[in-house]
């Protein structure tokens, strides 16, 4: 397969581990969610380490489900990666659950952007007319979406979901430079990157999960729901493709990127069809037009 089809397959799955993160999140607490899913993706990535120490690949496991054996360095950039995903997933979910998913869909949707911005502040890279309009394009968007979010009582600067949602989107920018360092030049393969950086990460929310299942500070009730293996299912599947995609020579990650954020499409319909969102067709122009700036920057 072509590195724009592993985007493409990305870009679906994704679509769908949002849809799942917001019925898992709904009315219940965030980190046994988060917990959960995570262990599940661990364990799984455990099972094929198992697997391939014990001589049962060939019968079973394709290669590119095979984690590698990795050096004491690799051990710690896979722990760097798991405490950045952690972050990251802590700040989205707590964000999702608060909001309406053809609020937050857009806003997830402009990761390119932000790291298209950080080029230009921390590298100083200059951006083109085009790539202007696109900037600005997007930002109206964002000031359109604003206004349709204020009648569903959603205020943009007042409201802490939709800072926690910005937090977790901008950290994900530099997020996904590491990732393509790690694939293209620090020689992980896929199925290694997923395996560990999900282990570690399983292994550093244990203490958090511990402390919110012994009260130590206040919390909602957790109510287990099968969407939570939704949400490890579809996340390992992006997350797969993604990497695959990556580590191609010709997988650009401002491309790669901005192709996953197709899966506003995806979002936007599933909220519509399983959430009954409201004010759908005011959104919709303005999630294309969100689209637009998108591509018309990584274009310039």
């Amino acid at each position: 397969m072509s590195w724009i089809q592993f985007a493409l397959l990305s870009t679906f799955f994704l679509g769908c581990y949002n849809l799942s993160v917001k019925r898992a999140v709904h009315d219940n607490a965030v980190l046994p969610v988060l917990f959960f899913a995570n262990v599940f993706s661990a364990a799984l990535w455990l099972t094929l380490m198992g697997a391939t120490k014990f001589n049962l690949t060939s019968l079973y496991i394709p290669e590119a489900l095979r984690p590698d054996a990795i050096s004491a360095i690799q051990h710690l950039q896979m722990l760097a990666k798991a405490f950045i995903v952690g972050t990251i997933w802590m700040l989205i979910y707590s964000g999702v659950k608060q909001l309406p998913v053809s609020i937050a869909a857009p806003i997830l949707s402009t990761n390119p952007l932000w790291m298209l911005m950080g080029a230009v502040i921390v590298l100083g890279e200059r951006l083109s007319a085009l790539q202007w309009l696109g900037v600005a394009v997007t930002m109206g968007a964002f000031v359109l979406l604003s206004l349709v979010g204020a009648k569903e009582g959603v205020n943009f600067f007042r409201n802490p979901a939709i800072w926690l949602l910005f937090g977790g989107v901008i950290l994900a920018a530099p997020s996904g430079i590491y990732d393509k360092w790690l694939l293209a030049d620090a020689g992980f393969t896929a199925a290694t990157l997923q395996a560990w950086f999900s282990i570690y990460l399983a292994l550093l929310l244990c203490p958090i999960a511990i402390g919110w299942k012994l009260r130590w500070w206040p919390r909602k009730t957790f109510k287990w729901r099968w969407s939570i293996l939704l949400v490890s299912a579809f996340l390992l599947a992006s997350d797969f493709f993604f990497f695959q995609a990556l580590r191609s020579p010709e997988g650009l990650l401002s491309v790669v990127s901005s192709i996953k954020r197709g899966e506003v499409l995806v979002t936007f319909t599933g909220g519509i069809l399983l959430f009954h969102e409201k004010n759908v067709y005011r959104k919709l122009p303005i999630i294309i037009a969100l689209l637009a700036g998108i591509v018309i920057t990584l274009l310039g």
